[in-house]
């Protein structure tokens, strides 16, 4: 594994020394490079099973999809599913699916299949079950918009038209579980924006023993509608979606019980109070289920304790903070950050109170046993639970913001164990109890490589090397990231890259583009291998591009994340600012050559950065963005900007509608128009107001693509190819 990575470096450093290599005849052959840049892929779609001990992956064999078992100990591998073998049931049409889960004895797969799209994530697809044993395939359910099966393994539960039902594998049967749902009233299903806000689609959840189904009801009937338009056919078609803005009213929930042993329902005595319940849990505590609340500007939280039996509830545990608190981490891939292990009469919490993200663990009464881990670092995610050795695994900051690292320590915070020792960024998919794991990682100077490790990080397995990316980069020009740092005027450090172009020449002078996106928690500089096509096209065509990690991303501790608080766009674009600054004092960037671009929030960041810093940036692409923030989501924006009475300054400082009077460069504006997430009214609003100051504009609509504003892949790529025509009328001069 080392001397791959030395040869990486090896190849690298060769690139500049003016070697004659090839560069891409066109940006679709860049596009399309970009896939060979992130290296062979390793095993996907992989699931831990038997305790950890295996674990399951996809292979596609022709266009049919495979299922396979790995054995750890063993290094055996089994097939033990072949789409390629069965028709859908009563048909002879091949057999295919989207997704499959494990029942939890291992011998089941329950296949997602035929599936329709409705918003970002979810959608109404049929279920089949699949036996391992007899390699027989059983229909479920047609158009159900999810489906799980019980823990025990003997029911599949799923949601369909607004109810709740469970199907008995044993005698085949279907029992309607809730019968009340209709149009923007759902049993088990949120509405758009807690779906897209609070990152799940299924509301509801099995308890462990299989004894109950605890779902959220959701009444939407009462939300304010927008239309979407889809001018595809002689008559327009409009799409209708529930969807709460700021000061909305935002969906109505509430929180029920299902027994599955009687079929009775109960709701829980539990008033809202005009906020959330984002997250519920089962408990090991029999019939007792953990709720958590937060009001409307997400400041404030409590964690609830209900005894479903008895309606009995108890609040265990409650914060509050000056901005706001977060229950998952939408950028990190962790849907949770409060983890109820099965086997354990206590949970764990991450959370910044100490001003860094960190692991604490109580009991079901609320109090703290203990603080695994503590620095100036922030934690990412818990990656395992070993509740026998007492023992976490988590992913931290703990190296640099721009790496993540896995470690493991004691309940008790001795031990600490740094897990992933190789420089880079690691992601890793670790088995329940952190006995082995898969470690795909790269740095700036190599590619990707993917390792099979024991829970002590020593290696196993290489399961995907980079000497495909090295034979391809011995043949093909390449530009790799370098990173830097500055400190702000105001003495903050900044991290960033920067990209320099193909055959570059200190002598000469370049046009700088900051390609962003900067919204809270997220993060655009981390210490891995540039694989991004559009950037290899840019250093081809001789821009300079670069990123930083502004403040407001995520990794640095939330003094440098809140800032931005009911002020989006300020600290965002002073950092770009003055990292546009700084970087032009290189004397082969042109400081009068200086754009920016973005796409969503990096659409309102590039924005922002034209209408406040007029004196920096010379032109930018501002695509899907929100041009005010009262157009955007109750659940989002008010979680980051507070409460529109409470900071009515706030959000007309932070809306691009307001500061258009302030445009003196360029500005191309991009928007499609089924953009479900932030709808083209903003842009069209923008529009307007930069007209009504008399500010030329180039607008650029995209009908009928949603919020990725391309609606297939030759409209992908001619959009990018109208930023590069862009880009270069207005940021290079003539050569």
């Amino acid at each position: 594994m080392r001397k791959l990575s030395i040869a990486a470096v090896l190849i690298l450093i060769s690139l500049t020394v003016g070697a004659q290599k090839k560069q891409y005849s066109s940006f679709r052959e860049a596009f399309f490079a970009g896939t060979l840049l992130k290296g062979d892929k390793g095993p996907t779609g992989v699931q831990w099973i038997d305790e950890g001990n295996r674990y399951s992956f996809s292979k596609k064999e022709g266009r049919s999809q495979q299922i396979w078992i790995y054995d750890v100990k063993n290094q055996t591998e089994e097939l033990v599913f072949n789409e390629s073998d069965l028709t859908f049931p009563g048909t002879e049409n091949p057999f295919s699916y989207e997704t499959f889960h494990w029942t939890r004895d291992y011998q089941y797969l329950l296949f997602q299949t035929n599936f329709e799209r409705i918003w970002r994530y979810s959608g109404n697809a049929d279920y089949y079950i699949y036996s391992i044993e007899d390699k027989t395939m059983k229909p479920i359910v047609e158009g159900a918009f999810t489906a799980e099966v019980s823990p025990d393994g003997k029911k599949v539960g799923y949601g369909k038209e607004g109810n709740l039902f469970v199907f008995d594998m044993v005698n085949g049967q279907h029992s309607k579980l809730t019968k009340d749902g209709k149009d923007k009233y759902y049993n088990g299903r949120f509405g758009w924006a807690n779906e897209e806000e609070f990152g799940l689609v299924q509301a509801w959840e099995w308890s462990f023993d299989s004894k109950y189904i605890a779902f959220w009801q959701t009444d939407e009937r009462e939300v304010p509608v927008y239309k979407l338009t889809d001018f595809s056919g002689q008559h327009p078609k409009y799409m209708e979606i529930p969807y709460p803005k700021v000061g909305d009213a935002p969906p109505v929930e509430r929180l029920g019980i299902l027994n599955i042993e009687d079929g009775t329902k109960q709701w829980l005595d539990f008033d809202p109070e005009g906020g959330y319940m984002p997250r519920i849990y089962w408990t090991s505590r029999e019939n007792t289920l953990a709720v958590v609340w937060m009001n409307r500007a997400q400041n404030h939280m409590k964690l609830y304790m209900f005894d479903v039996k008895t309606g009995e509830k108890s609040m265990i545990l409650e914060e509050q903070s000056d901005a706001w608190i977060d229950i998952f981490d939408f950028f990190a891939g962790e849907l949770h950050l409060f983890y109820f292990p099965e086997e354990m009469d206590s949970f764990f919490w991450i959370s910044d109170i100490s001003g860094y993200s960190h692991i604490y663990q109580y009991d079901y009464d609320g109090n703290l046993l203990s603080q695994p881990t503590q620095g100036e670092f922030d934690v990412i995610g818990i990656k395992a639970i070993d509740p026998v050795k007492k023992r976490l695994y988590y992913l931290s900051c703990e190296v640099s913001p721009m790496e993540r690292n896995l470690y493991s320590v004691k309940f008790n915070g001795k031990g600490k164990q740094q897990i992933t020792s190789a420089k880079g960024n690691h992601r890793v998919n670790v088995a329940p109890t952190g006995r082995y794991l898969i470690d795909s990682y790269s740095d700036v100077k190599s590619p990707s490589t993917i390792d099979l490790l024991d829970g002590k990080g020593k290696l196993i397995k290489n399961l995907a090397g980079h000497e495909n990316i090295l034979t391809y980069l011995e043949e093909y020009e390449y530009a790799g990231k370098e990173l830097f740092s500055f400190t702000t005027s105001d003495g903050q450090k900044i991290d960033g890259f920067l990209i320099k172009p193909m055959n570059f020449d200190p002598e000469r002078s370049y046009p700088l583009l900051l390609d962003v996106y900067g919204g809270p928690g997220s993060q655009g500089v981390y210490n891995t291998f540039e694989t991004s096509g559009w950037h290899q096209y840019l250093a081809q065509r001789g821009f300079v591009v670069a990123n930083i990690n502004n403040r407001g991303n995520g990794g640095y501790g939330s003094e440098f994340e809140k800032i931005v608080y009911k002020q989006l766009g300020k600290w965002e674009s002073h950092d770009f600012a003055e990292a546009a600054e700084f970087l032009a004092k290189e004397s082969w960037i042109d400081r009068e050559r200086i754009g920016i671009m973005g796409h969503s929030f990096g659409g309102f960041a590039a924005g922002m950065s034209l209408l406040l810093h007029p004196e920096v940036f010379k032109a930018g692409i501002v695509t899907a963005a929100i041009s005010d923030h009262k157009n955007y989501d109750c659940v989002l924006t008010e979680k980051y900007m507070g409460l529109l009475e409470e900071n009515e300054e706030g959000y007309h400082s932070s809306s691009m509608v307001t500061l258009a009077g302030n445009l003196e460069g360029k500005m191309m504006l991009v928007h499609s128009l089924m953009d479900d997430n932030v709808h083209p009214q903003n842009t069209f609003q923008l529009a307007k107001a930069l007209i009504d100051n008399e500010k030329s504009i180039d607008l650029k609509i995209y009908p009928p693509g949603t919020h990725g504003v391309a609606y297939d892949m030759n409209s992908r790529i001619f959009l990018f190819r109208q930023y590069l025509d862009w880009l270069e009328k207005n940021l290079k001069s003539e050569e």
